[in-house]
């Protein structure tokens, strides 16, 4: 605890420094006035517990309540909860809202490792598609209406029956396509839709066309939205929201009370509010529209300049193709870390910066200048080679159930051992945060080829050791 203090003391991290990484506030220049005002105020005076005046998420009454109700009405919206754990719990909240023991949930292998979690906490069953894969970067790529026609298409030709679905719009680099014929489809087949939207709550309608559109626009049941990931929040500040009539708010609500804190920060709770107020108001509007133009003319400059950038429809990521100059991403990270630029996501093929919502002047010159300097120090004139894909189907459930995988009776073996074996334990790198493994999943010839694969590339991530059913 000491350490921690000293680091958060000595300034070193307040010292120049191009922090392109999450929160999004870029380390307070993006938060709201009213927020920077109240962080200025006697510390600890705005660390009060749910009086009547302020109440909290889950109660009727109090302001909290009050800024619940009036967001809610501003994007159109039944009901929505303020969260201060991240969007985390309000994701496993929504999906066991959605399901009950013994029910299976469509969901995108990108999901995050909480909806697995989620799954494991409600027994259920995670029915599992896979996504397009990008193999010259490594990434999985965002979901097409044709795509998920084929997903559609198998799950009837295996007879599966899920009660809901789940969607990731955007991906953590920034993917998207348009939600709104995804949703209508999962809606034809009469499955409410939970759409993870944690890098997309800056994708206001009538700020910007050129954006993707909102998961709430296209009528998602269920949108969750990481307020310190793509808004001005405070770190672990997130909101569910919920609209239409395929989804019980009360339900919600009482899922919400199983896994939600009883003693809520209240300046979390604050920055929740004054982080969708900013988007409400059209000064926070403008504000939001410059941000987007800079990265827009940022990727310009970097890309006449030759940096190989991959292409995303959100302006507020910026991904260095690493792997385009033979580089890796992870030791060009490393590197980049020493001369204090430091990057949100590193990847063996990739770096992906986080603009966020502060304003980074001269930024173009200095990541230019650190981009030659990395070629210089660690590039080649030949690419890394392509990334294999997952040796995945394009639907599939694992072959144990996640609960009885997770709770039974294990044991750890060397990954090499580990053939024909089922998995008791995620294999996650984080971030992002996806897994590669979930408990319940066999570990054949092919998989646990794939899987050494990647740890020579994440030796870092992925252990030598995994744990198998017994």
């Amino acid at each position: 605890m000491a350490a921690l203090l000293w680091h958060l003391r000595s300034g070193r991290f307040a010292a120049p420094i191009d922090a392109l990484h999450l929160p999004a506030h870029g380390r307070g220049a993006g938060l709201p006035a009213a927020m920077r005002r109240l962080l200025r105020r006697r510390p600890g005076s705005w660390d009060l517990p749910e009086l009547p005046q302020i109440g909290g998420p889950l109660e009727d009454e109090g302001a909290v309540a009050a800024s619940q109700r009036e967001a809610a009405a501003a994007v159109g919206a039944s009901a929505c909860w303020y969260g201060v754990n991240g969007a985390t719990g309000l994701l496993q909240s929504a999906l066991l809202a959605l399901a009950s023991p013994g029910q299976a949930v469509l969901m995108p292998r990108n999901a995050h490792r909480s909806l697995i979690q989620a799954c494991a906490l409600g027994g259920l069953t995670p029915l599992l598609f896979d996504l397009p894969f990008l193999s010259d970067r490594g990434h999985v790529g965002a979901l097409e209406e044709a795509w998920l026609e084929r997903v559609l298409a198998e799950l009837d030709r295996q007879g599966q029956m899920p009660v809901a679905a789940v969607l990731v719009h955007p991906t953590y680099h920034g993917y998207a396509s348009n939600p709104l014929p995804l949703v209508s489809l999962l809606h034809q087949r009469g499955l409410p839709v939970l759409v993870d939207e944690a890098h997309g709550a800056h994708l206001q309608p009538g700020v910007d066309p050129a954006l993707p559109a909102s998961s709430l626009v296209a009528g998602a049941d269920l949108v969750v939205h990481s307020l310190h990931k793509s808004a001005a929040g405070l770190g672990q500040t997130a909101v569910l929201w919920c609209q239409g009539t395929r989804v019980d708010p009360e339900l919600v609500q009482r899922c919400l009370g199983w896994l939600q804190t009883t003693s809520p920060s209240a300046l979390l709770l604050a920055s929740c509010d004054t982080a969708l107020r900013q988007w409400q108001r059209p000064r926070g509007r403008r504000a939001l529209l410059r941000r987007l133009d800079q990265g827009r003319d940022l990727a310009d400059r970097l890309t006449r300049a030759g940096v190989p950038l991959l292409g995303t429809p959100d302006p507020l990521r910026l991904i260095w193709h690493t792997a385009a100059a033979g580089i890796n991403g992870l030791e060009a990270d490393a590197w980049l870390l020493q001369r204090r630029l430091i990057a949100e996501l590193p990847e063996p093929g990739c770096l992906t910066f986080c603009l966020g919502l502060a304003p980074h002047r001269g930024l173009a010159g200095r990541m230019l200048r650190r981009w030659e300097q990395l070629r210089l120090a660690l590039g080649s004139s030949t690419p890394l080679p392509p990334f294999a894909s997952p040796p995945l189907p394009l639907l599939g459930a694992p072959e144990r159930h996640l609960v009885e995988a997770w709770r039974g009776p294990q044991r750890a073996v060397p990954l090499d051992d580990a053939c024909g074996a089922i998995a008791a334990q995620l294999i996650c790198p984080y971030p992002p945060g996806i897994p590669l493994v979930i408990p319940g999943e066999r570990l054949d010839r092919s998989r646990l080829r794939w899987l050494q694969e990647q740890r020579q590339l994440w030796p870092d991530q992925i252990a030598g050791m995994v744990k198998i059913v017994a």
